[in-house]
C-alpha cells in the first residue's frame, strides 16, 4: 500500500542509509547506483555530501537531478524512493559533516569520524535536491 505523504516524509526523514541513483552517462552502462547518507525534514530539500570529483558527483553536476530510495525490514517491509532536480550545490562546511555525521553515528563516535573525513576526504560539496517524484510502499509484515 502507498504511504500518505505525511508517511513518506516522516520515512525519509528517518536515518536510513539510502542508494543513490544518477545517469552514468555512459553508453551500455546502468545508471551509477552506491549507498549514501542524506539529511532530510519533512516539506524541505534533501541534501547530500559528497567529492566534488567523484564519479557520483560528477554525474549529478552533468545530470542536473538524481534519485534517493531508503528501506527497511523491520517492523514492515516499507520504502521511499524520491527523484528530483538538483536546486543547490555548495562547498560542504565542517558543520555540514558534523550534522550529518551526528544523525548516522554514535555521539563518541562523531568527533573522530569528522575529524578524519575533513582531513582525509578531500574537496566536498553539499548537493541540494528538490523532491519531485515520489514512490512508496508498506507491503505489510516481512
Amino acid at each position: 500500500m502507498a504511504l500518505t505523504r505525511e508517511e513518506r516524509e516522516q520515512f525519509l526523514a528517518e536515518p536510513h542509509i539510502a542508494a543513490l541513483a544518477v545517469d552514468a552517462g555512459e553508453e551500455g552502462r546502468a545508471p551509477l547506483t552506491v549507498p549514501i547518507w542524506y539529511q532530510y525534514a519533512p516539506g524541505g530539500d534533501i541534501w547530500i555530501m559528497t567529492g566534488r570529483d567523484s564519479r557520483k558527483g560528477r554525474a549529478i553536476a552533468r545530470e542536473g537531478r538524481f534519485c534517493l530510495m531508503a528501506d527497511r525490514v523491520e517492523p514492515t517491509v516499507r520504502y521511499v524512493s524520491v527523484e528530483g532536480p538538483v536546486v543547490e550545490t555548495v562547498p560542504a562546511t565542517r558543520e555540514m559533516l558534523e550534522e550529518i555525521s551526528a544523525r548516522y553515528l554514535p555521539a563518541e563516535k562523531v568527533d573522530a569520524y569528522v575529524e578524519m573525513a575533513w582531513k582525509d576526504h578531500g574537496e566536498q560539496v553539499v548537493i541540494r535536491m528538490r523532491p519531485q517524484r515520489w514512490i512508496s510502499s508498506d507491503l505489510g509484515e516481512a
